[in-house]
């Protein structure tokens, strides 16, 4: 069902491409836009287990593209060096594919959890009373679930070859 990588030397371990998606600072998520037009977007995310965990409003070119197709890829970057003088850069990075769901019930544990993900993410320093507060606002928005069916994982040659990945 998922391509093979035609670059096979470059293909990373499914654990290195684990650890470059739970690494990331951000990705972007593909999914199908309006008018069949493809609609990535630049995202924040935690990933536990299997799932990816994002935030959203409610409403928005990203959640009726989840509506209309829950089929999504998500890209991260781990790394992205520019060697000038080679004209190359040293990258890694992951790629998953999977399908989506809008968690938008309060009372589904997919939910907080989710949040709770987020925040231990990009707020590890924030106040338990900030946190608490943020933590609280669960109705006001949405969080998109991404169930991880195929991860890849790719690098450099050279990263590959010095085992720098």
């Amino acid at each position: 069902m998922f391509r093979t990588m035609r670059r096979s030397k470059q293909n990373l371990s499914r654990e290195a491409a684990e650890k470059i998606l739970r690494e990331g600072e951000f990705g972007v998520l593909a999914l199908s836009g309006d008018d069949n037009y493809p609609y990535a977007v630049p995202i924040n995310y935690a990933v536990e287990g299997n799932k990816i965990f994002f935030h959203s409003a409610k409403t928005g070119h990203k959640i009726d593209a989840i509506k209309n197709n829950d089929k999504v890829s998500f890209c991260v970057v781990g790394r992205h060096d520019v060697i000038a003088e080679e004209f190359t850069t040293y990258f890694s990075s992951a790629i998953a594919f999977g399908r989506i769901k809008i968690v938008e019930n309060d009372a589904d544990p997919d939910k907080l959890r989710g949040l709770e993900l987020l925040a231990d993410k990009y707020s590890s320093t924030a106040s338990s009373e900030r946190r608490e507060k943020e933590l609280g606002r669960l109705s006001a928005l949405v969080v998109p679930v991404m169930t991880i069916e195929h991860l890849t994982g790719k690098a450099a040659r050279e990263l590959v070859k010095r085992g720098d990945v």
